[in-house]
């Protein structure tokens, strides 16, 4: 359900269901003004084909998009409760998986986002989400570290009466100060890469004893959440 339902709610915001500015800014602002612009068009139209949008039924896809995105985040919430993990107290795969569509959707869709603006409804995956994010990427690394080597250039005293251009540093140029714009795009992209890097780890470390959970919890949801087409 994660993997297709909210994962084709995310592709079709990212490049049909917005203005694709943020699309754009996070795959092609770095590329020259042609490139980015063919390959965010030919990106639109294979998201099109993936998610079999045309011109006649664009308006029902785009209701039934969101209409199963719902669905999926209501059975999600229920299903977590005020838990810490999704299956009582050990992590799954479907934590990564999760983990990594909902810090993209607060941290990467704009604010206008439909597909965010039903997320912020359940405040209880919102607080799982920042949870979970606090402690796998905003961790800071280990502060402890072994003896330094005393050929260390660093940890070595200078000579007394040595020149000292010995030890300056040729100056840097100053950098160009970035605009609000280009930084709320860059922690947007940041965030994306970062989720997607946590998501694929958390799923590696815990591939082998989350099968089973994964078959309970799709058999519940397909009795749930069937509906007439």
């Amino acid at each position: 359900m994660v993997s297709s339902w909210l994962a084709d709610a995310a592709m079709y915001e990212l490049w049909v269901g917005s203005d694709g500015s943020a699309a754009h800014k996070i795959y092609y602002s770095e590329l020259p003004w042609p490139i980015g612009k063919i390959l965010y068009f030919k990106q639109i139209h294979a998201a099109k084909q993936l998610l079999g949008i045309t011109k006649s039924n664009a308006e029902l896809k785009e209701a039934e998009i969101y209409r199963r995105a719902s669905l999926a985040y209501e059975a999600l919430s229920t299903r977590l409760g005020e838990q810490t993990f999704f299956f009582e107290n050990r992590p799954t795969s479907m934590d990564a998986i999760f983990l990594g569509h909902v810090l993209f959707t607060l941290h990467a869709l704009p604010d206008t986002s439909v597909l965010r603006s039903k997320l912020l409804e359940h405040s209880n995956l919102v607080r799982y989400a920042e949870k979970l994010k606090i402690e796998f990427l905003e961790a800071g690394p280990s502060s402890t570290s072994g003896p330094r080597s005393p050929l260390d250039p660093s940890s070595s005293t200078p000579r007394r009466g040595a020149p000292s251009y010995w030890s300056s540093k040729p100056k840097s140029k100053p950098k160009r100060e970035k605009t609000e714009e280009e930084k709320t795009f860059r922690r947007r992209a940041k965030y994306f890469l970062a989720t997607q890097l946590v998501a694929v780890l958390v799923f590696l470390s815990l591939l082998g004893g989350s099968d089973d959970a994964l078959v309970e919890i799709d058999d519940d949801d397909d009795d749930s959440l069937n509906y007439d087409d």
